[in-house]
């Protein structure tokens, strides 16, 4: 089977999954389940089946840095959000995510310090965000198009991402796979059908799912260049999966 069948095959797949599960539940349940690396796990593990493992491990860091990115993405829109409609916020908050991207392409921290710090501030994040507040009432159903948009979206962004990857450099890739393409999608979603509050809500979830997100990278950083791409896959997601549960009790605990 080539790369390319591959990437057609489980790139739709992991994404609807994903996408289906979410719909059961409220936009923090939401955001939390986008905090799982669905496409930037996708992204490195193809790029681990044509590149070397230096080229892969330099993804890695790249990857676990937009950490940053996406904690200033979510403070940014979500204290915009409480001010301003949805224009506003993702344009404040695209702005911050690509001026961080833009620093951490240029400052390389090493491995287990970067997860550390990348940790540290999300706990922080958290912390900074908006008090909780009452969700508006409105009718959240989906439309048709939702779900095969999203495939569609986060596949294209794969196969786009990992084809490139050679010409823009494993750092660049990595930090770029972070880009928030779902977590944009909901949170606008819920600003626009619950205000403020809605949208607080996915970016809260987000933040608590960006815990399994930073753990599978730590697992896969450091099994990736002792085992094969397989056993240190599989591990990295048994450990974002065990993680992920956890971060799920407490989210229910503060939502409820």
């Amino acid at each position: 089977m080539s790369i390319l069948t591959l990437k057609l095959i489980l790139s739709p797949i992991i994404i609807g999954s994903a996408s289906l599960a979410g719909r059961r539940w409220g936009p923090a349940v939401s955001g939390w389940l986008i905090g799982l690396p669905l496409t930037s796990g996708p992204v490195i593990f193809f790029l681990s089946l044509n590149h070397d493992t230096t080229f892969v491990m330099s993804s890695v860091l790249g990857t676990l840095s937009g950490g940053f990115s996406l904690v200033a993405f979510s403070l940014t829109y979500a204290w915009l959000a409480v001010r301003y409609k949805w224009p506003a916020a993702i344009i404040g908050s695209m702005i911050s995510f690509t001026l961080v991207t833009v620093l951490m392409q240029n400052l390389i921290l090493p491995f287990l310090p970067l997860f550390i710090l990348v940790v540290s501030i999300m706990f922080l994040g958290l912390r900074l965000l908006p008090k909780k507040s009452e969700v508006a009432p409105g009718e959240s159903k989906p439309g048709k198009w939702d779900l095969p948009a999203r495939i569609l979206i986060g596949t294209s962004f794969i196969l786009l991402l990992t084809e490139i990857a050679p010409f823009i450099g494993p750092r660049l890739t990595g930090l770029l796979a972070t880009i928030p393409l779902y977590a944009t999608i909901l949170t606008i979603f819920a600003h626009r059908l619950q205000g403020a509050a809605g949208a607080v809500h996915v970016l809260r979830g987000l933040l608590f799912g960006m815990f399994a997100f930073a753990s599978f990278f730590l697992a896969l950083g450091i099994l990736i260049e002792h085992t094969g791409v397989g056993l240190a896959f599989m591990s990295a997601i048994v450990v974002a999966l065990l993680v992920q549960g956890g971060t799920l009790r407490i989210l229910s605990q503060k939502v409820n």
